[in-house]
């Protein structure tokens, strides 16, 4: 995934950029980078933030960086903010993008004369180079934001920076937010709302689907008016998004009680306590606790003084033993007990069937599991999600595959999977309760997940669990 953060002020805005870019590591692991620009005109700098907070690499960067415009990012995968020289002139650049039609994309450019893409590490294109090339494909900067935002396929949302303002477009379905906030003689735009709200801004508005508009320490202005579809992605609220976040008028944090007390009133376990996966399924629980009656307990306490979510390796199976080694076991708390274990969701499993193994090595007698989210069937074509190469990482995947006889499934069969009232749904669910050696495991259903969230299903993206476009 990742986040960013913009300022457009008539003072220095370097402590604002500084501290709003932070408030979105919970969204990247990989880089982080903050543009300025001031008297002195462009200042940029990227680091790695793998194995160190964004604060720490960032902290003498902001004793020398000056300016009343800035564009700041937390990126799981490429590095930026990019400063391009085009004949738009030279501008900054940041982008929350997947990008699936990237050859196709790279080939019309060089057909039309552009010479070269630098290669990252890993031999791809960097996103934000791509956006910027379609960009300038344009007779100018508002023309070529919009050809971008049509022309790629998965989602894109941006900032491009100028000595004149900030550029802010969202992604022309709205599958990742962008808001604005204000305060006195500046402007902000974030991924995340709460992002700015102790550095003294008030909620301004949303950017609305493919809405695009230009930001400067006087004002805002729409240059493109928002479209009517909206498809923002429903994992947001599941998971992505930080507890105190709010997107499209919905609490992160109150959906997530919803959501747990949804699962309650379908369920008919009768665990001892109730416990979140920490932290990603904690409100779930405490949901689920106060619908069930329940008592609420934490058997596991995540250590994060030197363990923050950034210090996770890119390779999963290090991965999964660096959030093994993050849980800290509270054996009171285990022994002898029944737990009901709520997480956001199960992809591969991997991790859930070692949490569970662990339990009962220290003395839990049964441990029932449940998901905040349906089944997840496909891997997201919009967002960079999951770490998945391949939808057979997925566990539901593997398990069909085994029951079907073949990995190719016809969409009309995988729909029955899909279906929680089908006979098919219960065998997977049973498969792989079975092979992750759970007590009991049930997930979520759609409809109560939608209903939780509380907005029309036709703005709600629900296509890694229905395939559903």
């Amino acid at each position: 995934m990742g986040g960013f953060f913009g300022v457009a002020a008539q003072e220095d805005c370097v402590f604002d950029l500084f501290f709003g870019t932070d408030y979105h590591s919970h969204l990247g692991t990989r880089r982080g980078g903050m543009a300025v620009y001031g008297e002195d005109g462009f200042n940029r700098a990227i680091h790695n933030i793998e194995n160190s907070p964004f604060r720490t690499k960032f902290d003498k960067d902001v004793q020398t960086m000056k300016g009343h415009l800035g564009i700041g990012c937390i990126s799981d995968y490429e590095p930026q903010p990019l400063i391009v020289r085009s004949h738009h002139g030279t501008y900054a650049i940041t982008t929350v993008s997947k990008i699936n039609n990237t050859d196709e994309i790279v080939r019309d450019i060089f057909s039309s004369g552009n010479s070269h893409f630098l290669e990252m590490s890993g031999g791809d294109v960097n996103p934000t180079e791509l956006v910027a090339a379609l960009i300038n494909q344009k007779d100018n900067l508002i023309e070529g934001i919009h050809y971008a935002l049509d022309t790629i396929d998965g989602s894109l949302t941006l900032m491009l920076m100028t000595p004149k303002g900030i550029y802010a477009a969202r992604d022309k379905f709205g599958r990742t937010p962008a808001v604005i906030g204000k305060k006195e003689n500046a402007y902000c735009i974030s991924f995340e709302e709460f992002a700015y709200l102790n550095l003294g801004y008030q909620d301004y508005r949303e950017l609305g689907p493919g809405e695009i508009a230009v930001v400067t320490p006087q004002g805002v202005k729409t240059l493109i008016a928002p479209g009517k579809d909206m498809k923002i992605c429903t994992f947001l609220w599941v998971y992505y998004g930080y507890p105190s976040s709010t997107y499209e008028g919905v609490s992160v944090e109150g959906m997530r009680y919803r959501c747990g007390e949804k699962m309650a009133m379908r369920d008919d376990a009768k665990p001892d306590i109730v416990a979140g996966v920490p932290d990603s399924g904690t409100a779930h629980a405490v949901g689920y606790s106060n619908a069930s009656g329940i008592p609420f307990s934490r058997p596991f306490i995540k250590y994060t003084p030197t363990w923050p979510r950034s210090f996770m390796p890119t390779i999963q199976s290090r991965r999964n033993l660096i959030a093994k080694m993050k849980l800290i076991p509270v054996h009171d708390l285990i022994q002898d007990k029944s737990l009901l274990l709520i997480d956001d969701s199960i992809v591969r499993g991997t991790q859930m069937r070692e949490t569970t193994e662990f339990l009962y090595q220290s003395g839990a007698k049964e441990v029932h599991i449940r998901a905040a989210c349906p089944p997840l069937l496909y891997a997201c074509k919009y967002l960079n999600f999951s770490r998945s190469t391949s939808e057979m990482d997925l566990i539901t995947r593997r398990v069909i595959a085994r029951l079907e006889g073949t990995e190719e499934v016809s969409q009309e069969v995988l729909s029955e999977y899909t279906n929680p009232e089908s006979p098919k749904y219960d065998q997977m669910v049973e498969e792989i309760r079975k092979e992750l050696n759970f007590t009991t495991l049930r997930y979520n259903r759609l409809d109560d997940m939608l209903d939780a969230v509380g907005i029309p299903k036709e703005k709600l993206c629900t296509y890694c669990w229905d395939g559903r476009e």
